[in-house]
């Protein structure tokens, strides 16, 4: 008999990539153009052209064997340097290569410094809703995971909310800014009032409750939006961020730790963290893709194709009678359902070839999400189904 843990996963597997297979079934029946598939946050922009160019001239220039060979578990010295100068130029911040370790991803950051933070037992707070995910790499390490629900009009964090939670065996806390599923960018005043809670808790205690913000969507603001870094405003804070979205480079897996000299137990965090990325079998991030991306540093995603997708279908479903969350960034919709059980109204849109996923994978119920990181045509061709279902709930 296989892992119990792995028996009740492969009997709940994902309902986001449920839905993506749904969406590859409708379109073997009806051609592609007539699914309107709104499930996974897979950007459909292609990466900036910087990137192609770096790959080409790393591939054809430097020595294969650098190229496609081992490094220190943390990453490139120079690629890790090449980033904390970036993250320096950008947030006024003061980090050297050693506060940076290179990832697998957003996904793989998460992994390594909840395996170097977190002993049996240890608790972990977000969010509601909260990438389902987090519950999954909370529990690779015999965490347990605990939900505070956002405020549920605006979507940002509550503070006296999040106070309440934290107990004696609270290890962490994780936040997702900008937010996935709901496209709120969790504000300056809200990031301020959640460090105060947590300095107090930390004075209360007499333990040390780490930050850790979750920011693959960082470059995806709108409307002049800021998002706050997190360092400033928080000592405990540790920085995971991934180009997935910011470079249209999901399946590259690439990213990055920060991971302060301010915080407790620094020195040896930043080792334990470099020994765990070995461990878990990463060894190392994808090292063509680390090269890749100090090349690209200062690149830029295409923000106004987003944003037009974006203000398309927040006015569009508006339009409909649909009550929608405005995003201001990442690139998702969070959308009420029209009836208590979203994930019935998630059926009826099938009914019209529309993928969308229940809020309750993300521990919210009544709300769906849609991701708009597709292309502007299929939001145009979408909103005539839209309308139909959204006739059958007597909209407007």
């Amino acid at each position: 008999m296989i892992s119990e843990k792995m028996i009740k996963l492969a009997g709940g597997n994902s309902a986001i990539r449920a839905m993506f297979e749904e969406g590859n079934r409708l379109a073997a029946l009806y051609g592609r153009e007539h699914v309107y598939d709104f499930s996974l946050g897979n950007p459909n922009f292609p990466a900036p052209v910087e990137v192609n160019k770096a790959i080409k001239e790393i591939v054809d220039t430097m020595d294969s064997t650098v190229v496609h060979g081992y490094m220190s578990n943390s990453g490139f010295e120079d690629v890790r340097t090449a980033v904390a100068e970036s993250v320096n130029r950008r947030f006024g911040t003061a980090f050297a290569a050693k506060n940076i370790l290179m990832t697998v991803g957003a996904a793989g950051g998460l992994n390594v410094i909840l395996k170097t933070l977190l002993n049996p037992g240890d608790e972990v707070l977000t969010f509601s809703p909260y990438f389902v995910e987090y519950g999954n790499y909370v529990g690779n390490y015999g965490g347990v995971l605990k939900a505070v629900p956002a405020d549920p009009e605006t979507f940002q964090p509550d503070a006296e909310k999040l106070a309440a939670a934290v107990t004696s065996k609270t290890k962490a806390v994780i936040i997702n800014n900008p937010n996935n599923p709901t496209g709120v960018v969790y504000s300056e005043e809200t990031i301020k009032k959640l460090a105060a809670a947590l300095e107090a808790k930390q004075q209360e205690y007499g333990i040390s409750i780490y930050l850790i913000s979750d920011e693959p969507y960082r470059e995806l603001a709108y409307d002049g939006v800021e998002v706050p870094f997190l360092t400033k405003f928080y000592r405990n804070t540790i920085v995971d961020y991934s180009w997935s979205k910011s470079l249209s480079l999901p399946g590259e897996r690439i990213g990055y730790l920060v991971i302060p000299d301010e915080i407790d137990e620094s020195e040896l965090i930043i080792t334990a963290a470099s020994i765990a990325n070995r461990v878990i079998g990463f060894v190392n991030a994808p090292s063509l893709m680390q090269l890749v991306v100090a090349r690209c540093v200062d690149a830029k995603v295409d923000l106004a194709g987003y944003d037009a997708n974006r203000k398309a279908l927040y006015e569009g479903l508006r339009e409909l009678g649909f009550e929608c969350a405005k995003p201001e960034g990442a690139f998702y919709l969070w959308v009420k359902s029209p009836e208590q059980n979203e994930k019935e109204f998630v059926n009826k849109g099938k009914k019209y070839n529309i993928l969308m996923v229940p809020g309750s994978s993300f521990a919210w119920p009544g709300y769906v999400r849609l991701a708009y990181c597709v292309s502007g045509d299929m939001i145009k061709r979408s909103m005539p189904a839209f309308a139909k279902l959204a006739e059958e709930y007597g909209l407007k």
